[in-house]
């Protein structure tokens, strides 16, 4: 799935550090050294936790509209846009395997032609995800 969101940004007093968080995601904070290293590890606290609330199926907060945020003195927001399933793919690589079953002419036909039914049903589920 798709989401955007906005994350808020706030400069400790030298600028050498940026707190951020997604109002809309409780807990969704994190720190980054420079804007574009803070916008990073904002977005991937935000993928981690919509990767949760998808598996364990909670109910994922709709974004509030930016006129409706409240930021902090000296703070500023930024759009963030995350993949839950490129994300997924990024991180979660370990194999399973799965059982399935298709017709012998269908599996005989799909040896000879070289075709790996692995990568074949991975990349039918990864197109049909969206």
């Amino acid at each position: 799935m798709k989401y955007t969101y906005t994350a808020t940004f706030v400069p400790n007093d030298d600028q050498s550090k940026y707190y951020c968080r997604v109002p809309d995601l409780p807990g969704c904070i994190t720190t980054g050294r420079t804007i574009d290293e803070a916008i990073e590890m904002i977005t991937d606290a935000a993928s981690g936790w919509l990767v949760v609330a998808e598996d364990e199926g909670d109910e994922i907060p709709a974004a509030t509209p930016q006129h409706l945020i409240e930021i902090p003195e000296q703070g500023f927001y930024s759009i963030i846009r995350v993949d839950t399933l490129a994300y997924r793919a990024a991180t979660d690589t370990k194999a399973v395997r799965k059982n399935v079953s298709l017709p012998a002419w269908m599996a005989r036909l799909a040896d000879k032609r070289g075709i790996n039914c692995s990568q074949l049903l991975q990349e039918s589920l990864i197109a049909r995800f969206g």
